[in-house]
């Protein structure tokens, strides 16, 4: 049987950087029809967002969804807050977690999944400091030179 990609639209490489990720969950998006399009033509920023829990709904803040092109003057403001589309214990539970020190939520990565829905994989994070980030970045460096003296001695 043959798997199916998910389409990434948008991915935000920064959260990485900035956050240890803890937990990962899917949520869908609430859009208007031009977002889609808009999505579709990798119209999308997440590098500043972040989701927010009030009244019992998950809220998606500081996403740019550029307008579509070809649409008319009813397109959405581009950075208007979204609804996150999670289940009731989903949202308990990061409400929970985000009310305790140092604890955010992230997106990851927005992509369209195997029924062509909008999907968006966000993540419980705490912050790093910035010795942790020097530390992530020793890391990198160091796999990356592994990577080239064994590629060396292998040619």
């Amino acid at each position: 049987m043959k798997e199916k990609q998910n389409r990434d639209i948008a991915r935000n490489k920064r959260a990485f950087h900035d956050y240890e990720i803890l937990e990962t969950f899917e949520a869908g998006i609430e859009l208007t029809g031009t977002e889609v399009r808009s999505l579709r033509d990798n119209n999308c920023q997440l590098t500043d967002a972040f989701a927010l829990v009030r009244g019992g709904e998950a809220w998606l803040n500081n996403v740019h969804i550029s307008p579509f092109a070809h649409g008319n003057i009813n397109n959405p403001d581009p950075d208007r807050r979204r609804k996150l589309l999670l289940h009731k214990k989903q949202i308990r539970y990061l409400s929970e977690k985000t009310q305790e020190k140092g604890f955010a939520i992230v997106p990851l990565k927005m992509y369209f999944n195997d029924n062509g829905l909008v999907k968006v994989e966000i993540a419980l994070a705490r912050g790093k400091k910035l010795y942790d980030k020097r530390e992530s970045m020793k890391k990198r460096d160091a796999q990356r030179e592994i990577d080239r003296v064994m590629k060396e001695r292998y040619r």
